[in-house]
């Protein structure tokens, strides 16, 4: 394959937008991406389009990227229609990769657009129903529930108020991480406050409220051991990246400001037992991606994950041979993984505050990191980023992602 840049990217801020359409959000990030390329929409000729729920949510099963884009100027260029749950975003980066390196297209551009906000809470909690296996719901359940076994919740320590399905998932991870590797409460909190508090300095951002340790474990609970702070929210938004060769990007001018995709690998999760982790799809994802760009860990600098809790960001980090098992939690704590620390991770803010609009989120990542490699990424610049790493996992198989994207960029 040839070798393949992102020249422009652009993104929606992330929240809760009643009266703005899934067209309108998806229009407004195109334009964006478009314009810090310096392209007209003509330049793409093909796109990819990334959403999860609509269906489930609005009735537009079909042409999701056809009927959202119409009007926006993209004319008779084909769209492909992509889901992968929370992970359908990398997925459409992944899919122009591969459509422009593989000389099938020079220009593609990849959207990621969400509109999760309905005026009932429980009918958006319940699309993410369509996220596991239906036909083995209860028995993923019952495995998922045996993860945890030994760890039991304080008493009061879980709300019953209404939260996504992937909420009890998680808690079911922390629960066998704190058994297995003596995670604590308190270092989950810690990430979390490092995260809102990276999201101060980030405009488009649902959430712009710094946190202590304190006030992340005094909140209210969601699923013992997550508090509502830990948690990604309910999320509005789109984003977009413009991915092109490097004779169409020195056709635009635009060669400067590019950042070179090095490696992105999507794979799916498998079946597998609780605690072989070792073999988890995102330990074998990031492995295949350090492999095709001939880099490892210690050359990352600077780290979006997916933390749709903070635990996610814990378990991640240590997936992506960041840290030993059991040795991000107390990294975190220590500060290692904030901005000025060894190994800055979610300096947008991550999906606990950044917000979570899972069709769009995996784009959201790319939009940071590139702005990252540029030097362009303000208070929250972290210094000397040469390489940068995103993982955004979506769904559930198993007792794992059935889908995960590693993307690793370079400052071209």
């Amino acid at each position: 394959m040839r070798g393949t840049l992102i020249v422009g990217v652009g993104m929606t801020p992330f929240g809760r937008f009643p009266e703005t359409s899934l067209g309108e959000l998806a229009a407004r990030a195109a334009a964006e991406a478009l314009a810090d390329a310096s392209a007209s929409p003509a330049a793409a000729q093909a796109i990819v389009f990334a959403n999860a729920t609509q269906g489930a949510l609005e009735g537009q099963h079909g042409i999701r990227g056809q009927a959202a884009l119409d009007g926006a100027g993209f004319g008779n260029a084909p769209v492909f229609n992509v889901e992968n749950a929370c992970a359908s975003a990398s997925t459409a980066l992944n899919l122009a990769h591969v459509l422009v390196g593989s000389e099938t297209h020079d220009c593609v551009l990849a959207i990621g657009a969400e509109k999760m906000v309905m005026p009932d809470p429980a009918k958006s909690m319940a699309a993410f129903e369509g996220s596991w296996d239906l036909s083995r719901r209860q028995q993923t359940i019952d495995e998922l529930l045996a993860m945890g076994r030994g760890i039991a919740p304080p008493a009061g320590a879980e709300a019953n108020e209404p939260h996504s399905v992937f909420m009890d998932v998680y808690a079911a991870f922390c629960r066998h991480h704190m058994a297995k590797f003596g995670t604590t409460q308190r270092q989950m909190a810690a990430v979390s406050a490092k995260n809102h508090q990276h999201s101060v300095h980030n405009q488009r951002s649902q959430y712009r409220r710094s946190f202590t340790i304190e006030e992340v474990l005094a909140a209210r609970p969601i699923v013992w051991p997550l508090t509502l702070p830990m948690c990604s929210p309910i999320s509005d938004g789109a984003a977009a990246a413009l991915v092109c060769s490097r004779e169409f990007a020195g056709r635009l001018g635009v060669l400067p400001r590019a950042v070179r995709i090095r490696a992105s690998v999507l794979m799916s999760g498998d079946h597998r037992a609780p605690d072989q982790i070792e073999s988890h799809v995102a330990r074998k994802a990031s492995g295949r991606a350090y492999e095709a760009a001939g880099l490892g860990p210690k050359d990352i600098d600077v780290v979006e994950c997916h933390d749709a809790t903070a635990f996610g960001e814990i378990l991640q980090s240590e997936l992506l041979e960041f840290f030993e098992f059991g040795g991000a939690g107390p990294a975190a704590e220590s500060g290692e993984t904030r901005i000025g620390g060894r190994i800055p991770f979610n300096p947008s803010g991550g999906l606990e505050s950044k917000g979570h609009p899972i069709g769009a989120t995996g784009l959201g990542q790319v939009f940071e990191l590139v702005g990252q490699l540029r030097g362009e990424a303000g208070p929250r610049q972290v210094e000397n980023v040469r390489i940068a790493l995103a993982e955004n996992g979506g769904g559930l198989r198993g007792v794992e992602e059935a889908a995960v994207a590693i993307t690793i960029l370079e400052r071209a």
